[in-house]
């Protein structure tokens, strides 16, 4: 289906999102022919340059070869304008360009905001696009917002209400780049698509689900935000709620965004929030000291850039939560994320019950191990289905053996999630996508385990050593319930 001629308008622009991501994720639409035909860019940010030097950045971004069609019609159509965020003469100013670009390439009014800003610029943007009325057009608007979506539910439920000022919920794209994975997409057809999984995928079957996102990087550049976010913020009400939701959602009635998504915010609402003195005992927060990975030497997190010598924030979150309804009840799910981790993994494991009852010799029952189903999200994408097969000879000798399924094998290279994104926000469809009311849900259930931590004594930091898989505490949530972290 061809796209409607629409103009991007993306603030932010000399940014670290718009050189790492976006511009080359346009670049690849490009080269697809996936983009209108009737399209420009149009950047917005602080930093002083024209509209060639633009391109000249955009181009060394891309590592562009000039020969190349794609870029060339590509770079004709990029355009800047320099200006403060919600001043209201550089708005104007904004307002003059966007309009006589549309002129030039016939974009129909249709616009696309795109917030690549750090959030706390997100509130004079949303007054600025609305009293400058840039948010009014003879064709439609939209505007895709970044996490973090707020820190806290207050905050959520405040920039909300700033969108809806300027924005009908109907134009409104908050984005999770998790969501736009080829691997997380593939999760609803494994689910969906697949018979022999659907009815097993429930309390009487699974024994618990983990869900790990880990990372070998450090903070990096990020200190200040990092130091004012911390783990729980980061990546729990967004990145691994989503993955959740995807895992313990009904069936939805058909693919339509809004029947996703409802089926999404139910496991959120079947979700209890922890009462104060619960927190401690479901919930394990870290942060890194010096450590090792792959055979370097890394700094502790208190010594990294920007970050506060005496800094509580954690780098590392894991936790236990219950779904309370018919299909969950009683299924512990185990959330894990961190940085300086050994490893760059996020993957989601399904472990199944043991056998109900065991027909071998005892010398061979002790081999059984109960199915397990990983799907790995990155890297080496794929789905892992572990299955128990005699060993061949004589006697009855048990072992694991893997069915499994890579995306490499395939030969074609994974798009990156931003160009799904782009093009489902260009095409008006928000299923990839969080509602406001999603957003708020998953706030209610963090926003406790927050207070909690404020309240409670300065916790011992750092209390695991970078190229660990996180402090002892995480690995003793596991043991007090007879299991332990398969991912490692």
């Amino acid at each position: 289906m061809e796209l409607e001629p629409q103009f991007l308008v993306i603030f932010g622009a000399s940014g670290d999102l718009m050189r790492r991501k976006l511009a080359p994720a346009l670049l690849r639409l490009a080269e697809q022919n996936l983009l209108p035909k009737q399209f420009a860019v149009l950047g917005f940010a602080r930093t002083g340059m024209s509209d060639e030097e633009f391109r000249l950045a955009i181009e060394d971004a891309v590592k562009a070869n000039r020969e190349n069609d794609a870029w060339q019609w590509f770079r004709q159509r990029l355009f800047y304008c320099q200006g403060g965020y919600g001043d209201s003469k550089s708005m104007e100013h904004l307002k003059e360009r966007i309009a006589e670009i549309e002129i030039k390439f016939g974009l129909e009014g249709n616009r696309l905001f795109y917030l690549a800003t750090p959030p706390e610029i997100f509130e004079d943007l949303v007054v600025g696009i609305r009293e400058s009325g840039l948010n009014k057009s003879q064709g439609w608007v939209r505007i895709v917002v970044e996490k973090p979506f707020g820190n806290d539910l207050k905050s959520a439920q405040h920039l909300n209400q700033l969108l809806w000022t300027a924005f009908d919920e109907h134009e409104i794209y908050r984005i999770d780049h998790y969501l736009g994975k080829e691997t997380v997409q593939n999760l609803l057809v494994l689910r969906f698509g697949n018979t022999v999984f659907e009815p097993l995928w429930n309390r009487r079957y699974v024994d618990h689900v983990q869900i790990t996102v880990a990372e070998s990087d450090g903070i990096g550049t990020r200190g200040r935000y990092y130091d004012a976010t911390g783990a729980l913020r980061d990546m729990v009400p967004n990145h691994l709620f989503q993955l959740l939701t995807l895992i313990a959602m009904e069936p939805p009635i058909s693919l339509e965004a809004d029947s996703v998504r409802s089926e999404k915010l139910r496991v959120l609402k079947s979700i209890k929030p922890f009462e104060h003195e619960d927190v401690d005992e479901n919930v394990v927060r870290g942060q890194y000291g010096q450590g090792e990975i792959e055979g370097k030497v890394v700094t502790a997190y208190r010594d990294e850039p920007y970050v506060a010598p005496n800094s509580t924030t954690e780098t590392f979150v894991a936790m236990r939560l219950f779904v309370r309804n018919w299909r969950w009840e009683g299924v512990p799910f185990y959330l894990r994320t961190g940085k300086r981790l050994p490893k760059r993994v996020t993957e989601v494991q399904i472990q199944f019950r043991p056998v109900p009852h065991l027909l071998f010799p005892p010398e061979t029952a002790g081999q059984l191990k109960p199915n397990l189903l990983t799907l790995r999200i990155q890297p080496d994408e794929g789905i892992i289905l572990l299955i128990e097969t005699k060993v061949i000879g004589v006697g009855m000798q048990v072992r694991s053996t893997p069915l499994d399924f890579h995306y490499a094998q395939f030969g074609n290279p994974i798009p990156d999630a931003y160009e799904r994104l782009l093009l489902d926000a260009m095409r008006g469809d928000q299923t990839l996508f969080m509602r406001a009311d999603e957003v708020e849900t998953a706030w209610r259930i963090v926003t406790p385990i927050l207070r909690h931590w404020q309240k409670s004594p300065k916790p011992n930091f750092p209390n695991y050593a970078a190229g660990t898989w996180g402090p002892k505490e995480a690995d003793e949530l596991m043991k007090r319930d007879g299991r332990r972290w398969l991912t490692d």
